[in-house]
Order: structure tokens, then C-alpha cells, then sequence
């Protein structure tokens, strides 16, 4: 069931490579209980590894029956899904009926 408490709110990083996965995975989880807005506006690269911690973390979400969703995407975040086929759909959860 979804969280009666506001949406946290998790300012993703400028650079999204394989050395910040660990962080970005480590901040998600520190959230992880709460409905969760991602902010990905400062996102200037974004690569594969860590765009895989944000689709376990929106497969968690759902499974926890929690909302996530990406906010004021970046137009490179936005290219960089694109590309990795990965659908706005994707990283976003609905909270589940109770």
C-alpha cells in the first residue's frame, strides 16, 4: 500500500556511470519504503549500469506496492533510455489497490 507521508524526493547525480551505481544504489535503498519521486534534471550522462539500478528500483517499488517516478528528466536522460529501449513506463509505478 502506498505511503500515507510525501513522495521523498532523490536528486539524481549529473554523471549516472559505473562508478556511481554503488551510491545511486545505496541511496535507494536508504528511501526505500517510501513513494519516491527520481529528479533527473541535472542528469548530463547517463550509462547503462546505473540506468539497471533505476529499473530494479522501480521493479522494488512496485513490488512494495509503492509510486516512483522520474521528474523533470533531462534531455540526455531522456536519450539515454531512448537508446537502452527503456520506456518512461518503465520507471514509473502506480500504487496498488488496496
Amino acid at each position: 500500500m502506498a505511503s500515507a507521508s510525501p513522495a521523498a524526493v532523490l536528486k539524481l547525480a549529473a554523471v549516472l556511470d559505473a562508478a556511481a551505481a554503488a551510491t545511486l544504489r545505496a541511496s535507494l535503498l536508504e528511501l526505500r519504503g517510501h513513494d519516491l519521486c527520481l529528479d533527473a534534471a541535472a542528469v548530463e550522462r547517463a550509462g547503462t549500469l546505473c540506468l539497471q539500478v533505476l529499473l530494479a528500483a522501480a521493479a522494488s517499488w512496485k513490488a512494495d506496492g509503492l509510486v516512483l517516478w522520474v521528474a523533470s528528466a533531462s534531455r540526455i536522460f531522456g536519450e539515454a533510455t531512448g537508446i537502452l529501449g527503456i520506456g518512461s513506463h518503465q520507471l514509473r509505478t502506480e500504487p496498488s489497490a488496496p
